[in-house]
C-alpha cells in the first residue's frame, strides 16, 4: 500500500498517485495547482471514521479522492469524471 506523510495537519502526496488519478501529465498537475486551477479539500474523520482522513483533488472536469488510516497508507481511492462538463459546486462540497 502506498501511504501518503502528513505531520501538523499536512500533506504530502506524490504527483503521480494525483496526476494519475486525476487523468492529467504530473506537469500539468503541477501548472495547474501553481494557477488554482486545480483544488484540494482535506477532512478529518469522526465517531466511526476517527483516525481516518479524506483528500479530494479537484480539476475542471474530474474529482480524485483518497481515504487514508492513521499512519498515512491509502485504503480507498475514487475518482468521478464529468466528461466534458465542468464539475458542478455540489461535488466540492465536504462528504
Amino acid at each position: 500500500m502506498t501511504r501518503i506523510a502528513f505531520a501538523d495537519g499536512a500533506f504530502e502526496v506524490d504527483a503521480a498517485i494525483v496526476a494519475e488519478g486525476l487523468g492529467i501529465a504530473v506537469p500539468l498537475l503541477q501548472s495547474g495547482m501553481r494557477e488554482g486551477r486545480i483544488t484540494t479539500l482535506s477532512e478529518r474523520g469522526i465517531e466511526a471514521d476517527q483516525g481516518r482522513h479524506r483528500l479530494t483533488f479537484f480539476s475542471e472536469t474530474r474529482r480524485f479522492r483518497l481515504v487514508i488510516d492513521e499512519h498515512g497508507t491509502i485504503i480507498q481511492r475514487s475518482t468521478l469524471d464529468f466528461g466534458n462538463t465542468p464539475i458542478p459546486r455540489s461535488a466540492h462540497r465536504p462528504g
